[in-house]
């Protein structure tokens, strides 16, 4: 009977601490590529229109996010949102097949990418998620973006910059939010949401960032078809 008991008690105790555990969260912030607001070298107009994200070289071509994480079978969509905000104009909310975890990704108007790399800040100094990405153009190089610094007890948070030179841009506000980068840039780069994928990959397994760094790596290699150690040096080396 006693056996029966305690069986009975750890399986209750299983049950409850599967039922209560929270998924991963990771949202992720796009600001769409703008030829006519962004310091960014200009590319062909249909993918450069800040305004239309089905078309946008961060989101709707073959290499923006959601091209990318729709082919990909790791990630399932489960909910998408037209215009959920003025500045806004698609978010996508996705689930690991595998994995317990969620990630939401926005497509920010091109010309209000100040106002998105505030809502990316934001969300790292409110701990909204376990991670938080930014891709798209280093809008710091064209103009700055305060933040204000969290209470020194507060809860890790990992955060991801697919931008030109994000590790010098992003630092100082990293630090002061106090939020521990995973996958930074050293160079001027093309962030295809490839990097993200194959660093997700990494980061839900428990993989170091090293780890991350090479995953990313080989990414751009194929991508831009060139050698994994010429890609590796595109990103901060983070122990």
């Amino acid at each position: 009977m006693k056996a029966w008991s305690i069986t009975i008690c750890l399986s209750a105790f299983a049950f409850s601490s599967m039922a209560s555990a929270e998924p991963k969260r990771v949202h992720v912030f796009v600001a769409l590529a703008d030829n006519a607001s962004q310091g960014i070298a200009p590319v062909p107009a249909k993918i450069g229109n800040g305004d239309d994200a089905a078309a946008n070289l961060y989101w709707g071509t073959t290499d923006g996010l959601k091209s990318v994480f729709g082919r990909s079978k790791a990630w399932k969509l489960e909910k998408t949102e037209e215009n959920p905000t003025l500045e806004i104009l698609e978010r996508r909310s996705y689930r690991h097949t595998t994995k317990d975890c969620l990630l939401v990704a926005e497509a920010w108007r091109g010309k209000n990418i100040h106002q998105c790399l505030e809502a990316f800040f934001a969300n790292l100094h409110g701990r909204k998620s376990d991670l938080t990405a930014f891709i798209g153009h280093n809008g710091l190089m064209d103009a700055p973006v305060g933040v204000t610094a969290v209470d020194p007890s507060a809860q890790p948070t990992d955060a991801i910059i697919l931008c030109c030179i994000s590790a010098r841009y992003f630092k100082p506000h990293l630090e002061a939010l106090q939020a521990r980068p995973v996958l930074t840039t050293e160079q001027l780069m093309y962030p295809g949401a490839f990097l993200l994928r194959d660093a997700l990959d990494v980061w839900l397994r428990g993989g170091s960032r090293p780890e991350m760094r090479m995953a990313a790596a080989r990414a751009y290699a194929a991508n831009q078809k060139i050698s994994v150690n010429a890609a590796a040096g595109v990103f901060s080396k983070l122990e």
